[in-house]
């Protein structure tokens, strides 16, 4: 696999970040900011009303970024604005108030490697009037993007690309959509479902959509995306799996205040089990759709104990991998969330047993080939891993440091610094990527570890 990582961000590659090995069980207590996956949908959303909107503990990262460039591009207004009066203020960035416009082409719609952006801007930018360009970072252009593609064809929408059903692209909007009856295959990501269903109340005829491929990953991402639409008032009757039929009418303009972000948790509460002690991640919700909920019941899995504290979630790792606790290999299907088995692989590769993680033969669509990129790390470190049709075989072996690359993907970079907790040296070449969804990681995983006791020295193998 390219090892080739420096940055395609347009700043020259950083020095390797050594991941800080924890000297003792962890007294961590995290607060996170708010969930990418909620904040991009509702900014889409907000920006297809007819009044202003606010979005309270908003994401403020490269993800978000480009997304908010891409719709004020477009003509929507989006300022920053101090918080309401009596409400606690945002340590990680200010609220966000979107006007809504009439929308405009003449523009290029700047991607980066944002999936979210890739897949929900085009449907709405069909809706502008005049030419829009879509591209983004270098490996971007190999992400799939065929489905929106395809789909916007099918809708009516007169689409220019090289044939090869990926960025770049560009179509003149003419200011409407016609909608109606379509079937995509959406097996390669939910995004391609999620980003016609966020702009498909604006589409002439609403839209009847139909999954046709034969999986359907991340349904999760789907339920999310409508319970934001029926929260906004929108209707949408949901026949049978894989079909979705959303009624054409008004968005609702709405306040919403944005759930931290609970992938982004996966790397702090995997923490816990393997250098032991407890993480508490401030401010849980108590119902969410968000995937990263999951590690409520995966991480006890392994070991840990997982508790609700008030508003909060506790993670208990005992002693650890770093104190000699056997954590078990496991067989795990993570078809419903792919976005943890970074986090998951990492900590299997310091298990007792061999592990096989399924349901995630899409993650070779994301930010990079997630499957070789795991295997190629943890292999280059010692490990033993192989890749499936669907999944990862990982078979237990000793670590060891050295080089760990990002790839650019903001969880292969927080997958080294989870090996780094045990693992002397690991040097993982671009800590920044994580500026993806969380640019506060690096100073947030320094002060997590940095709660662990020196009573013994740390272990340098897994």
């Amino acid at each position: 696999m390219d090892e080739t990582t420096h940055s395609q961000r347009g700043t020259a590659p950083a020095a390797p970040w050594t991941a800080p090995v924890a000297g003792g069980p962890l007294r961590g207590d995290v607060s996170l900011p708010g969930s990418k996956s909620l904040t991009n949908r509702e900014l889409v959303l907000a920006a297809l009303t007819d009044n202003p909107s606010t979005i309270r503990l908003p994401l403020h990262s490269r993800d978000s970024a480009l997304m908010i460039a891409g719709l004020r591009a477009l003509g929507v207004g989006i300022d920053e604005v101090a918080p309401a009066d009596g409400a606690a203020p945002n340590p990680y960035g200010p609220d966000l108030r979107i006007t809504p416009a009439p929308m405009h082409g003449d523009v290029r719609v700047d991607c980066g490697l944002a999936g979210t952006v890739m897949r929900f801007l085009p449907p709405l930018a069909a809706l502008a009037v005049g030419p829009v360009t879509i591209d983004g970072d270098p490996y971007a252009r190999k992400r799939p993007m065929h489905a929106i593609i395809r789909a916007l064809v099918d809708l009516g929408v007169d689409v220019t690309d090289d044939g090869g059903g990926a960025m770049p692209f560009a179509f003149t909007g003419t200011g409407s959509v016609r909608g109606g009856r379509l079937s995509i295959d959406a097996s390669a990501s939910s995004q391609f479902v999620s980003g016609l269903l966020l702009s498909a109340p604006r589409f002439d005829e609403g839209l009847h959509l139909t999954h046709v491929g034969e999986r359907l990953p991340s349904m999760p991402h789907i339920e999310m995306t409508v319970e934001a639409l029926r929260a906004r008032g929108v209707r949408v009757d949901e026949p049978s799996v894989g079909e979705w039929v959303v009624h054409s009418g008004p968005i609702a303009a709405r306040d919403v205040t944005i759930e931290p972000d609970l992938s982004n948790a996966a790397p702090f509460a995997v923490a816990a089990l393997v250098a032991g002690g407890t993480v508490r991640i401030r401010t849980w919700p108590t119902a969410t759709t968000q995937v990263g909920a999951d590690l409520e019941t995966l991480l006890p899995l392994w070991g840990a104990s997982v508790v609700r504290d008030g508003d909060d979630l506790v993670v208990d790792g005992g002693v650890g991998i770093r104190g000699g606790a056997s954590v078990p290999g496991l067989e795990l299907d993570l078809s419903r969330g792919g976005e943890l088995a970074p986090a998951l692989v990492a900590l299997a590769a310091l298990a007792d047993g061999p592990s096989v993680v399924t349901g995630i033969g899409h993650l070779r669509g994301h930010e990079t080939d997630r499957l070789a990129a795991l295997a190629a790390e943890i292999n280059r470190s010692g490990g033993a891993v192989q890749e499936l049709d669907d999944g990862l075989r990982i078979e237990p072996a000793p670590l060891h440091g050295g080089p760990w690359a990002a790839y650019e993907d903001h969880r292969m970079a927080t997958a080294g610094a989870i090996v780094g907790l045990v693992v002397d040296g690991v040097a993982v070449d671009d800590i920044g990527s994580t500026a993806k969804t969380l640019p506060q990681f690096p100073e947030l995983w320094a002060e997590l570890v940095a709660t662990g006791t020196a009573s013994s020295s740390p272990s340098s193998e897994g």
